[in-house]
């Protein structure tokens, strides 16, 4: 028997994860009883029980080792599997299969399983359109100082997915548990536009709610004249504003301190602000009126999102969305303005850095006198030109986001283990890109990328890293995903070899991390 097993199973309270020997010791005697090839960094120990998590083949299971008289059926809510005799001095083994019933259950004995709010803490978001990312997201989060969200993806994406909110939490979960990740991380449903997405994001237990309110700016009053932006206002919706133009025009009459430099705006800065983003504040306060109903007292974060709209967002009207969605009882922990400059899909920022950098300083001087919180850079996969600028001047106050990023990762892993699969799916990518390429915001050409049908096995991976390839590859995710020659060949390749998967994302998120700081603690190490 191993001597680590026994000292485990007299823990009610949850115990301190173990060693590295320890854990790769006792993984080893779990998966000759087990049948499973265990995952050392999830053994857990409470209950008086050792929890874990293991894979045969493809499929993974959660283990429990426990005595007669602890079955799991006996903790809160439950857990649902087969039960054995084991070598293991004769206590019993349940296996469960890796169901929501059994996810609820792990969480309501693990409290590090469940997301919460992660504050002012310089973070970022690891959208997983596959359901499979999660531990490379975490290995590559240990060596950071960036707080993860490790759930999250939008609406739009799950529909292209075919998943759930629930889905999409429950995969995180297990991912966190299969690293035996502790130290928290937070679950963002993201681009929410109607109280239906709030509800159905809420029920699955989510933490951090993207309102985005994109189709209700007002591009016209970016360039229209003075006649036409009083036409605007009159039929701005006052009654939801809770206030009338005279009154919103005494708010900003005087300088607006912020910090370093004060800003007046002048009767047009106002005028094009309210115009434009009138009807986004009062989306904004109804939507966060209702997940706050919704959420009856548990905590939760808001972040609220312009960054899809056409023109970008000025210091006036930044100024404007954050003193009234203030005024209005909103509170919010992060904002992504319509920056300068294009942040397309999946590859680097497109335009001038210094005037970056110089817009960037400002909108973080409106995040500080107004909340503070925190700036969100969307679209913020492969911004490697940007990383270094946001993490000098905001500091603490920034929330990085990304998503398609991960599963260009996955067709990098996939390169490597199934060409044939590869080329069969960028060459369906390059049929599919006039199309796919609608609701996205990219440039790429697909008479400018390489053709992979042109390239040897050990090539393939460099269209990873050609601009046009990328942004091809990046938007045609929910096509290839959907496609029947595709979906089920794509997932099992990244399952037979999850581990060339997880070293591309700890090696590509550690490159975006890096810029923000490293950890102070190399954990699990």
């Amino acid at each position: 028997m191993n001597a680590t097993l026994p000292n485990c199973l007299k823990s009610y309270e949850l115990a301190d994860p173990l060693v590295e020997d320890e854990a790769a010791q006792l993984a080893s005697a779990l998966s000759d009883s087990s049948g499973l090839q265990v995952y050392p960094r999830s053994i857990t120990c409470a209950r008086n029980a050792v929890f874990f998590l293991g894979r045969r083949g493809s499929d993974k299971s959660l283990g429990i080792v426990h005595s007669d008289s602890n079955p799991p059926g006996g903790f809160p809510l439950g857990f649902h599997g087969s039960s054995q005799k084991t070598d293991l001095d004769g206590h019993s083994l349940t296996l469960c299969e890796t169901t929501p019933e059994n996810a609820a259950a792990l969480r309501s004995v693990f409290s590090f399983l469940v997301p919460r709010p992660l504050g002012l803490k310089k973070s970022a978001g690891c959208g997983d359109r596959l359901g499979l990312a999660t531990p490379g997201h975490i290995r590559a989060v240990r060596r950071s100082s960036m707080a993860p969200i490790l759930a999250q993806q939008s609406i739009r994406e799950n529909a292209r997915t075919g998943r759930t909110p629930q889905q999409v939490m429950d995969d995180a979960m297990w991912g966190v548990f299969e690293e035996g990740w502790r130290d928290g991380f937070g679950a963002d449903a993201d681009h929410l536009k109607n109280t239906a997405d709030i509800d159905s994001c809420a029920a699955a237990g989510f933490t951090f709610y993207t309102i985005d309110p994109s189709e209700h700016v007002d591009n016209e009053a970016n360039t229209a004249p003075f006649d036409v932006l009083k036409a605007k206002i009159e039929a701005a919706p006052w009654a939801e504003l809770e206030t009338g133009w005279m009154d919103t025009q005494s708010r900003f009459f005087n300088p607006i301190d912020l910090g370093e430099f004060s800003f007046k705006m002048d009767a047009g800065d106002l005028l094009r602000a309210t115009a434009k983003y009138g009807r986004v504040v009062a989306h904004t306060v109804r939507m966060y009126r209702h997940l706050e109903s919704v959420m009856n007292g548990k905590p939760f974060e808001l972040e609220m999102s312009v960054d899809e709209s056409e023109t970008v967002t000025t210091l006036a009207e930044h100024i404007y969305i954050a003193n009234e969605l203030k005024r209005l009882g909103v509170k919010w922990v992060s904002l992504a303005p319509r920056y300068v400059g294009d942040f397309e899909k999946g590859v680097d920022y497109i335009g001038d850095l210094s005037e970056f950098e110089k817009s960037f300083e400002r909108h973080v001087a409106v995040a500080k006198t107004f909340g503070p919180y925190k700036l969100s850079l969307h679209s913020g996969s492969d911004k490697f030109s940007v990383y270094p600028i946001a993490s000098r001047l905001a500091g603490e106050l920034v929330h990085l986001k990304t998503a398609g990023t991960s599963y260009l990762e996955a067709l990098r892993a996939i390169a490597q283990v199934d060409p044939k699969l590869f080329r069969e799916i960028s060459a369906f990518a390059r049929e599919r890109y006039p199309i796919d390429r609608a609701s996205y915001h990219v440039s790429a050409e697909v008479d400018k990328a390489p053709e992979a049908g042109r390239l040897s096995d050990d090539e393939l991976m460099t269209l990873l890293d050609d601009f046009h390839a990328r942004e091809i590859l990046h938007v045609t995710f929910g096509s290839v995903l959907n496609h029947p020659d595709f979906r089920e060949p794509f997932f099992a390749a990244l399952r037979g070899d999850e581990e060339v998967y997880y070293q591309a994302l700890e090696a590509h998120f550690g490159k975006h991390f890096a810029p923000f700081g490293e950890s102070s603690k190399a954990v699990g190490d």
